[in-house]
């Protein structure tokens, strides 16, 4: 199942967070991280977690499902790709994160990975 830009935007975010932490977020965190209200972060995570990508815990506390730490696993691997792709290319850094928010969702799996394939042996983009 292919999920929108913004679905995968709040597993990453998610991923990030869980990463920091070790474990559970609160949601109160990923408001704050993504800048959305708590109701926002909500009822996204609601909806993430009826098809199985987030799992949820008492006093507003989430995590990823195995289904839901894949997905963000790989816009994450294609965010870091872009961003150190951009800054060895001189784009400054607040561009590089920007631009790498974008690019990470529009490119297909086989482009993706044939670019990677290609700049990993030219750049230190691994």
């Amino acid at each position: 199942m292919t999920l929108s830009e913004s679905r995968e935007d709040y597993l990453e975010n998610l991923l990030i967070l869980e990463t920091r932490s070790g474990g559970f977020v609160r949601q109160v965190g990923m408001a704050s991280r993504m800048g959305f209200s708590k109701a926002s972060i909500s009822k996204a995570m609601s909806s993430l977690s009826a098809e199985g990508y987030v799992e949820f815990r008492p006093r507003g506390l989430v995590r990823l499902s195995n289904g839901g730490r894949k997905i963000a696993e790989r816009v994450y691997d294609r965010h870091c790709f872009f961003f150190k792709v951009l800054t060895n290319l001189g784009i400054p850094t607040e561009i590089a994160q920007r631009d790498a928010c974008r690019m990470e969702h529009a490119m297909s799996e086989e482009s993706y990975q044939t670019l990677k394939k290609e700049l990993s042996s030219k750049m230190d983009v691994q």
